[in-house]
């Protein structure tokens, strides 16, 4: 039997069910860092599709940045909610990162600057193509500066780049 191992593109559809709303419990894996950003139990809380985070990401232009913190601002202001969910919004940035590196290598168009979105606190993303280094050439070659922090890399000021919610 032949399996069939699904690619990054793959992973970037849409799913069902999803957009989807839920209330806020102190157990969900999102949890401490909503609180974090402001969120309280009882608040609606938005699991979007990765569709919706790579949106974010392809508009975001050069010399700016963004981070997953501002993307879950931006998603909860498109879905008239209190947050969105950190977790998923996570793991779909990293789809798309990787989506659009196995896109290029396929010789397909994909313009999501992926590089330019950052962890919270500018940190650079060890789970991109090539890893941290790969994401500090490319924000180098924009011109952006980078600092090691003991074993991460972060973008230098990184909050005066960011692009406005």
């Amino acid at each position: 039997m032949v399996s069939h191992k699904k690619s990054w593109q793959d992973k970037m559809a849409n799913k069902k069910g999803i957009p989807k709303v839920l209330i806020l419990e102190k157990n969900f894996p999102c949890y401490p860092p909503l609180a974090k950003m402001g969120a309280k139990v009882g608040d609606r809380v938005v699991l979007t599709n990765p569709t919706d985070v790579a949106e974010v990401m392809n508009n975001i232009p050069q010399g700016k940045l963004i981070t997953i913190n501002e993307i879950c601002r931006k998603l909860a202001k498109k879905f008239k909610v209190d947050a969105c969910c950190t977790l998923t919004t996570g793991i779909f940035i990293m789809t798309a990162a990787n989506a659009a590196e196995e896109a290029k290598k396929e010789g397909k168009i994909n313009n999501n600057p992926y590089w330019r979105t950052l962890k919270s606190a500018g940190f650079l993303n060890d789970k991109y193509p090539g890893g941290q280094e790969a994401q500090r050439r490319l924000l180098e070659e924009e011109g952006f500066k980078i600092i090691k922090r003991g074993k991460k890399f972060q973008v230098a000021d990184y909050e005066k780049y960011l692009v406005g919610v």
